[in-house]
């Protein structure tokens, strides 16, 4: 496949991914949506349909990575390192298209919820923010539909919690799901990896919300850090190395164990 195929089939699949998942948190979480409240099972669930989708579209032009740290992977099973620049500038700019189509399909709702005092406070609201810790207070009350956050903020914990679900996502991909050429996923893989999504979403997802994907992560931060909305709050940047660094950490793992172990 060509590099035009390459970089458009990952900027295509990476918008629908982020649209359909970034649109599920959209969905439970902002204020006159109709499915607001409908909780975990919803995102874990909505995140998986999204990787469907998006693998079914982008996999004829691209195999369909996704996933900078599943392209890192691959590059380290073959040993063809290539294509790299090509598959993560797609993926990253992919990542911003489709968080900003998640904005533009709800933005009625943007509004209304930044706007709302009970959500981001009215009198008072200063003495709140002042006994949250200045990292936590960084983050804003919708950044958690565009980028991951933990729980508990422990950088060791946090990493691990990432990396280890990185190595369960790439390893089902590598030893399950890639297609004859061995360079994506072919179609039954993809359903396999919607499952394996659903199942770190509802097993391992606690802690950080799990990334599992730099570029899902990295691209709709940015777009938060960009968005014009009033009381959006901070992207948390002191956070934001952690999603990205986990993945791949967990991807090159991933690859090193199947050619260790499967190869």
């Amino acid at each position: 496949m060509s590099s035009s195929d390459i970089f458009i089939g990952e900027t295509i699949g990476t918008a629908v991914l982020i649209l359909l998942g970034g649109g599920v948190c959209a969905a439970v979480t902002l204020k006159a949506s109709k499915a607001r409240g409908a909780g975990w099972l919803a995102i874990a669930f909505g995140w998986g349909f999204a990787v469907l989708t998006a693998v079914y579209t982008s996999a004829p032009l691209s195999g369909a990575h996704l996933n900078p740290a599943v392209t890192l992977a691959l590059a380290i099973k073959d040993h063809d390192y290539g294509t790299l620049p090509v598959y993560w500038g797609g993926q990253l700019l992919g990542a911003m298209i489709g968080a900003t189509l998640v904005w533009v399909a709800y933005m009625g709702q943007f509004r209304a919820h930044v706007t709302d005092r009970e959500i981001v406070g009215g009198p008072g609201a200063q003495d709140t923010v002042k006994a949250v810790e200045a990292e936590e207070a960084a983050a804003g009350p919708v950044l958690g539909i565009f980028s991951t956050g933990p729980e508990i903020r422990n950088a060791v914990q946090n990493l691990l919690t990432e990396i280890i679900g990185t190595i369960v996502l790439v390893l089902a991909i590598l030893t399950q799901g890639l297609n004859n050429e061995g360079n994506g996923l072919g179609p039954v893989g993809a359903l396999i990896t919607a499952l394996v999504v659903v199942a770190i979403g509802l097993s391992l997802g606690g802690p950080t919300g799990y990334a599992i994907n730099p570029a899902r992560d990295l691209g709709p931060r940015i777009v938060h850090a960009l968005l014009p909305l009033p009381n959006k709050g901070g992207s948390d940047w002191s956070y934001a190395w952690v999603p990205v660094v986990g993945p791949l950490i967990g991807g090159a793992i991933a690859a090193g164990i199947y050619n260790v172990a499967f190869a």
